[in-house]
């Protein structure tokens, strides 16, 4: 495996596609929630974002949240690590069957041939590639971990996508690794004890749990204050 990540040394291209681009509520909530993350210390790189269920929206707060950062002119890497059903390249970007983080770990292809440059200058991403039959021996393995290690060197933020952790375990085998994990959980979608189980076993893995994302929160009409932003910036 190669021993440095070059950040914007791909020459290969993708175009990412997020909801609420437009929406000046959606950028601020992706904007305080950056701010969050920055002030959990400058030793905070590499953060796993992992939720309860499928279908709670952690894949597009990942790269939602990568654009922010990279907006700030931080260098990012977001890493799909769910390597057994990943929708991220179909459904967030024109990539089309790419390479990926699979191919990386099993030694098929190099580290910089599955990088992919978005049209934000300082955000790459690496795709979860083909579904092998071991993704969490290859993630507990330590061709991840050297993964990992190169992408702090030459990345501020490395933001990876994992499988929910109430379905497989492998987010817990990831945030093992990591500097810290953020929980998206989708409003009236997930059982209370569901969330406590979920918690725990970041705990048990030892991971830093930075904090909770609520997704598909409904808004609420009325308030002069919300008024005031939504007919000024909408």
């Amino acid at each position: 495996m190669e021993k440095t990540i070059l950040g914007n040394g791909s020459s290969v291209k993708t175009t990412l596609k997020l909801p609420g681009k437009k929406d000046f509520f959606t950028q601020e909530a992706f904007k305080t929630l950056r701010t969050n993350l920055q002030f959990c210390g400058q030793d905070i790189c590499t953060v796993v974002i992992t939720s309860c269920n499928e279908n709670e929206g952690k894949t597009t707060i990942t790269l939602q949240l990568a654009k922010s950062l990279a907006e700030l002119d931080k260098r990012v890497l977001v890493i799909d690590a769910d390597m057994r059903k990943s929708v991220m390249a179909g459904r967030n970007t024109t990539a089309e069957n790419p390479a990926g983080l699979s191919e990386v770990l099993t030694g098929l292809t190099s580290v910089k041939e599955c990088l992919y440059q978005t049209q934000y200058d300082n955000l790459s991403i690496m795709f979860a590639g083909k579904y092998p039959p071991n993704p969490v021996e290859l993630l507990s393995g330590q061709y991840f971990e050297e993964l990992l290690k190169a992408a702090k060197e030459s990345y501020d933020y490395v933001l990876i996508d994992v499988p929910p952790l109430g379905s497989v375990i492998d987010a817990a085998v990831v945030a093992a690794k990591c500097d810290g994990t953020i929980l998206v959980i989708s409003d009236n979608q997930v059982r209370y004890r569901q969330a406590i189980e979920v918690i725990e076993q970041l705990r048990k893995s030892g991971s830093k749990i930075l904090g909770v994302v609520r997704n598909n929160i409904k808004k609420k009409d009325g308030g002069y204050y919300k008024k005031y932003y939504k007919n000024r910036y909408q």
